[in-house]
């Protein structure tokens, strides 16, 4: 299988779903990609969400986030894989995660979407803040993705 660099951002601008695909589209050893599209969710029932802001530290997020890809890449054979991550204010409905996987076969693109994004909602060092009418609070994280994690260890 074709090793394609790694695609590893993290900003502020949205990013283009079907041109991050076409990047991998023209590699005929590719037999599989697995997308994954995380999107700002509003599950406050009242008051409703405004904005979802993200914080995060440069360079040391990126560094996490290739760490992950590295751990991915150790456990499954995979050509090519996108992580794209924004920052900053974004609203309801807005695109928040990009994970793209890669691989000859659809089992190794699909393992590995699942672990890279179940550790980066565990390992990379992002900080939400919820925006409301009344109130802005910080979200913890939620006991759900380090459970979902576990799997993957032992």
């Amino acid at each position: 299988m074709t090793l394609m660099p790694d695609v590893i951002r993290v900003q502020t601008q949205d990013f283009d779903v079907a041109a991050e695909y076409a990047r991998l589209a023209g590699d005929a050893t590719v037999g599989a990609v697995v997308m994954f599209v995380g999107r700002v969710r509003d599950l406050n029932p009242q008051p409703e969400l405004i904005a979802l802001e993200l914080e995060h530290y440069p360079r040391m997020t990126e560094k996490a986030l290739h760490a992950i890809v590295l751990k991915a890449r150790a456990r499954w054979d995979l050509g090519a894989v996108t992580v794209i991550h924004r920052v900053g204010p974004m609203q309801p409905a807005e695109q928040i995660v990009l994970v793209l996987t890669a691989s000859a076969h659809r089992d190794s693109a699909y393992m590995a979407n699942a672990y890279i994004m179940d550790y980066l909602k565990t390992e990379a060092p992002f900080w939400k803040k919820e925006v409301t009418a009344n109130h802005s609070i910080w979200v913890d994280a939620r006991e759900s993705d380090s459970t979902a994690k576990q799997r993957w260890e032992g």
